[in-house]
């Protein structure tokens, strides 16, 4: 039996920091680069390029610390867009351990406002095999660690 690609991932994360930051940290190519990726991945500043509205693109290209000559485009076109609230988008992403060319994925992020100055974060990414939604998950995880840090500069 083959692995098929229906496995989405789900991740909810609350940040320190009300909405409108959290998404502006998705849309700003000066904060994207320095939070974007997970440890060991850097996005260079002058790879990021947004235009957050239906239509509009979010490109960037992660690439290996330790071997630069390893890169992870990203293209993304949002399909949704509603300022501090929502991002959709699918995203052709290249360079991925284990496949050849680029590979497509639906990415929703839903900020909601929480108490106390916060953002609760509800994000949903897929189709991936089931191992590349762990591998995924786990460097969102790593990303968000960084945008805590970038958030907690901002405030």
């Amino acid at each position: 039996m083959t692995h098929t690609t229906t496995h989405e991932i789900t991740l909810t994360r609350i940040f320190d920091a009300p909405p409108e930051l959290v998404y502006r940290a998705f849309v700003d190519p000066d904060q994207l680069c320095q939070w974007f990726g997970p440890a060991g991945f850097s996005v260079p500043y002058e790879s990021v390029h947004v235009e957050a509205r239906p239509g509009g693109h979010q490109r960037l290209v992660m690439v290996s610390d330790d071997d630069p000559s390893v890169r992870s485009p990203i293209d993304a076109t949002f399909s949704e867009v509603v300022e501090n609230e929502l991002l959709v988008c699918h995203q052709d992403v290249a360079g991925l351990p284990g496949t050849t060319g680029s590979v497509r994925f639906r990415l929703r992020l839903e900020f909601h406002p929480e108490p106390g100055g916060k953002t609760r974060l509800e994000l949903r990414q897929g189709p991936f095999t089931e191992q590349m939604g762990d591998d995924t998950k786990t460097g969102w995880q790593s990303s968000f660690t960084k945008l805590d840090s970038l958030l907690a500069r901002s405030l």
